[in-house]
Formats: structure tokens, C-alpha cells, sequence
């Protein structure tokens, strides 16, 4: 129970639970549900009540890689993990050049398990007006899934 401590005492605080406990999916867009036959499906009676048998969870939800130096090429992993029991398939919709942004990940199914998308960025100054020697790059990539498109939100500033 979430009213009581591991000792058994009653919580002074509430317990906040993690989005993906609360069934909370936050930067998801629902795409319309076409059925599909050729999409691998479990159908055993102890999975036919549930509904969510497919999704998907980024960890970390979002990027921010700080402070950047001027034309250097910096990278971060994140992890994109299947939490249905379906196995299920995505792409990466690749943000525009001028963001300096780039994912790279091998296409395909995922088939419980999860799978490694890696973020690049070049650092590089676009605008040509002054910004106190700070500009910041904001942009949310776009992945879509059968179910629904995720939004990666990606945030630097470059010097």
C-alpha cells in the first residue's frame, strides 16, 4: 500500500510515482489504430483483458546537453524501450540540417527488448544577430510508432 512506509508507519509525504505508473505518457501525439495483419501479435487468454499491449518509454524523456563549444560534435545515447507485448516498429522522422541535430539507430522491429537511439549534434551558430555569445538550439524529434508519435525534446546552447 502507498499509505503506509516499509516499517508499516503511515507516510507523512505522498509518494509520487514515476509518468509511466501513472499511465501518464507526456510529448505523445495518438496516431489513428489501423489494424494491421501482418504486425506480431500475442493472443493468449491471459493478455485478452488488457488494452496497452504496445508502447514505448525514452529514457531519458529529454535531452539537454548544456553549454556547447562552437563547432565541436557532441553525442548522447537515449534508450527507447518497448514496454507492450507486441513486438513493434518505428522510424525517426531526422530534424532539419540547420538545428545541426542528427539520430542515428538501426531500423526494425523491436521486439521487447529496447534499442539505442543515438543523438549528434554539431554545434554551430545559424543566427547573425548578437546574442551575448549564447545561442540556443530547441527542437523536438520525431518518432513515430504504430500507435502513436513521441516527441524527444532536445535543448543546447552553443558559445
Amino acid at each position: 500500500s502507498l499509505m503506509v512506509d516499509v516499517t508499516g508507519q503511515t507516510r507523512k509525504e505522498k509518494v509520487i510515482l514515476p509518468s509511466y505508473l501513472q499511465r501518464k505518457k507526456p510529448n505523445i501525439i495518438p496516431n489513428k489504430k489501423i489494424e494491421d495483419p501482418v504486425a506480431g501479435k500475442v493472443s493468449t487468454s491471459s493478455l485478452a483483458t488488457r488494452q496497452d499491449l504496445t508502447g514505448f518509454h525514452l529514457i531519458p524523456p529529454r535531452v539537454t546537453f548544456g553549454v556547447l563549444k562552437e563547432g565541436c560534435t557532441y553525442a548522447t545515447t537515449v534508450i527507447m524501450k518497448n514496454v507492450g507485448v507486441n513486438f513493434s516498429r518505428f522510424r525517426v522522422k531526422q530534424p532539419p540540417p540547420y538545428t545541426g541535430l542528427r539520430v542515428m539507430y538501426t531500423p526494425g522491429p523491436v521486439a521487447g527488448l529496447q534499442v539505442e537511439l543515438e543523438i549528434e549534434i554539431l554545434a554551430m551558430v545559424i543566427g547573425g544577430k548578437d546574442s551575448g555569445g549564447l545561442e540556443e538550439v530547441s527542437h523536438d524529434i520525431e518518432i513515430l510508432t504504430e500507435t502513436e508519435t513521441l516527441l524527444l525534446p532536445v535543448k543546447a546552447n552553443i558559445l
